[in-house]
């Protein structure tokens, strides 16, 4: 694979429960580049980003390699409800992200939560535990970021919120595939990899 090479997956196939979800993807993702995965409930999306994670093997065929490790970030905010922001971050036990407490404290204030890191994230609404969770793209060290789902409960400030740091991600040369159901508008082009096409 080619060092400028991010993410290459050729001839992938996604079986689930004995039911074959997807055959013959194949995408590349180099520095600078964004992937949107679209297509219906059910077509194989978040199974997809798990292969391509390296969290799924059972049923995945094909060839899938990185030239890094990965920042996954799934459709749940993998939150306890029990503690606060700060600890939930803190304590996050993926190994590609900042954990200090200088660099939590940054992250919170940047996806608007300042003044909220010590309350239980359970007393938080939706949109601002999606944003704790989501706060973790402003730790990330890994050069490619798998989004599942990543704009689900944010309002338009969220969403903005969340584009400008994708546009800086991409600027400093790191790449991203994310699953969403609705067009982004980004400062740089989006590959869109429809899944209905790679139907099984």
């Amino acid at each position: 694979m080619a060092t400028e090479t991010l993410l290459r997956a050729t001839d992938v196939g996604i079986e689930r429960g004995y039911r074959r979800l997807l055959t013959g993807v194949a995408f590349e993702v180099g520095p600078g580049q964004i992937w949107q995965l679209s297509g219906a409930n059910g077509s194989g999306k978040t199974s997809l980003l798990r292969a391509v994670a390296g969290l799924a093997h059972a049923g995945v065929t094909g060839s899938i390699e990185r030239t890094d490790s990965c920042l996954f970030q799934g459709h749940a905010n993998a939150l306890k409800p029990l503690l606060s922001a700060t600890e939930n971050l803190s304590w996050h036990p993926s190994g590609g992200v900042d954990c200090s407490d200088a660099a939590v404290a940054q992250a919170l204030a940047a996806v608007g939560l300042a003044g909220l890191e010590g309350l239980p994230v359970g007393n938080l609404s939706a949109g601002q535990q999606r944003r704790v969770g989501l706060a973790r793209l402003w730790l990330a060290k890994s050069a490619l970021w798998l989004l599942d789902e990543p704009f689900t409960a944010l309002d338009t400030q969220g969403i903005g919120m969340l584009a400008t740091r994708l546009d800086q991600h991409l600027e400093q040369g790191g790449g991203v595939v994310f699953s969403s159901h609705q067009p982004m508008a980004l400062s740089r082009s989006v590959a869109v990899l429809a899944l209905d096409d790679y139907a099984a």
